[in-house]
């Protein structure tokens, strides 16, 4: 008969490479390691394994045999997992996607009040949709929308971009520049500062200078920084400028450690939204995550 744990000991052998190293991770001593694997080996008649000095080489066939089961036995662990950690209040284990910097400043001092157990994953848009569409995630905080099938985007929050400097940074020319409509000698002093960015291709900088400037900015970045709350502290310790989100940079304005520089001429702004597969959500856990993002408006 077979059993899981042989293969799950299998799983672990190959990924760690040592009879040790899976002990560790299966939290089950070497013996009984050793003990699966053969059970395993005798159960389909093949090596899997080289039993080196001190390493566990796979066979041909143990490389073949890996990848023609991994996926299954994820996914097994997948659900049990689910239901090893579902609460009394029979919401699913919900596993939701966002930006790093949304989680840390508006929404890690809610999820206390979560009636489940959740999953949090950061990174980008178009990464985090990706493992939404795989079924990886249930749920993603998105900065874009597009038009998958099944999927549903629920608009939640508007995000408004400020033009931001160290507090005590000295804006006079800039101001006056603003003041009397001298956009052009503006943004000819804005080129002229330490630049503060997220990325190489200034997505958000780019967006602020056609609303504002009807151009694409010709700024050369000191600094590139992939987290916006490092890029605001960084401004808040030093000197330079950056165009951030009015959410993340609320605290930092408010503690006179950075200040508003200017909102452009036009706002620049963006909707966040709720992402999330209609056929593999339950109404539970979308009435929990609303609620969720509810409580960041306050």
């Amino acid at each position: 008969m077979v059993n899981l744990e042989w293969y799950r000991t299998f799983k672990a052998i190959y990924q760690t490479g040592t009879l040790t190293g899976a002990a560790v991770e299966l939290l089950i001593s070497q013996p009984n390691v050793s003990q699966h694997l053969s059970a395993l080996e005798a159960h389909i008649g093949k090596q899997l394994f080289e039993r080196q000095p001190r390493r566990m080489v796979p066979t041909d066939y143990g490389k073949l045999f890996y990848t023609q089961i991994i996926e299954a036995i994820d996914k097994l662990e997948h659900v049990e997992a689910e239901f090893r950690y579902t609460r009394t209040s029979n919401i699913p284990l919900t596993c939701i996607g966002m930006p790093n910097e949304f989680f840390s400043q508006v929404l890690a001092s809610k999820i206390h009040v979560a009636p489940a157990n959740l999953v949090f994953e950061f990174g980008l848009t178009q990464t985090l949709m990706k493992n939404l569409l795989s079924g990886k995630l249930y749920f993603v905080v998105a900065t874009n929308c597009d038009n998958e099938k099944d999927i549903v985007y629920e608009p939640f929050r508007e995000e408004n971009f400020l033009l931001i400097s160290n507090f005590g940074h000295d804006t006079t020319a800039f101001d006056q520049l603003i003041s009397t409509k001298e956009y052009d000698q503006a943004e000819k002093w804005l080129t002229e500062q330490d630049w503060y960015v997220y990325s190489s291709d200034l997505p958000i900088i780019r967006r602020f200078w056609l609303k504002n400037f009807k151009k694409r900015p010709a700024i050369k970045p000191r600094f590139i920084i992939p987290d916006f709350n490092a890029i605001l502290k960084g401004i808040a310790h030093g000197t330079g400028i950056t165009i951030a989100s009015d959410y993340l940079a609320k605290d930092l304005i408010e503690a006179q450690k950075i200040k508003e520089i200017w909102k452009g001429r036009e706002i620049t702004s963006n909707t966040m939204y709720l992402a999330y597969n209609k056929n593999n959500v339950t109404t539970a856990q979308i009435e929990m995550v609303r609620e969720l993002l509810n409580l960041t408006r306050d």
